[in-house]
């Protein structure tokens, strides 16, 4: 898809952020019903055949929205894959990814993203799908990879990356996420906080993954 977009020509890539731009205000800021096709198109400047020419729908344009909304936080995180060699220090890898990965999910914008399609998975099934394939999904993959070749380097024990990965995301992600969820953005933690979160949570992945002389206590 992304090969897609970036074979437009200019033009046509300016009308269609324009088109998603002004779609996810709207969404956020009305709701999946209250939006029309209509409304996108007068915010965007853009004419109503163009957006249905871009993307088909109102279905299928909240689809995208999510998709690229998503794999775009996806890709802040996760853009360079890591080197690791026997002489990486683990704990300041895990730290930096883990603490990128907590600040870009509780972004305002990314928070009510998340809140507008649970809200509308009941309808819209595909839409969670995209969202958690493109979310945690994605980010627990890559964390894996990440566990595995750390495993392979003999800096930690992990005999099994996939559940270690969940394991550690979600101990790092759960709390946080889910008190500015569902309190809002008032009860998220602030930067300092969402850094003692992570060593927290790190002190205890480490301690239970720890192999002999790896660089983590």
């Amino acid at each position: 898809m992304s090969g897609e977009h970036d074979a437009l020509r200019p033009s046509s890539r300016r009308k269609r952020e324009a088109i998603l731009a002004a779609a996810e205000r709207q969404f956020l800021a009305e709701g999946y019903e209250a939006v029309t096709m209509d409304s996108i198109a007068a915010e965007s400047e853009v004419a109503k055949q163009t957006l249905y020419r871009h993307f088909g729908s109102k279905r299928a344009l909240f689809l995208e929205l999510v998709t690229t909304q998503t794999a775009a936080a996806g890709a802040r995180v996760h853009a360079e894959r890591p080197r690791i060699d026997d002489r990486t220090d683990v704990r300041a890898l895990l730290t930096e990814r883990m603490e990128t990965q907590l600040a870009t999910v509780l972004a305002p914008g990314l928070l009510s993203l998340r809140r507008l399609v649970i809200g509308e998975q009941g309808r819209f099934p595909e839409l969670a799908a995209a969202l958690y394939e493109n979310g945690p999904g994605h980010a627990i993959d890559v964390l894996a990879g990440i566990l595995r070749e750390l495993d392979a380097n003999g800096l930690l024990r992990v005999p099994e990356p996939a559940a270690a990965a969940t394991q550690l995301n979600w101990l790092v992600m759960g709390e946080p996420v889910n008190a500015a969820m569902l309190l809002g953005e008032d009860a998220a933690p602030s930067p300092v906080e969402q850094r003692r979160h992570v060593a927290r949570a790190l002190d205890v992945f480490l301690a239970g993954h720890a192999h002999g002389d790896a660089r983590s206590p």
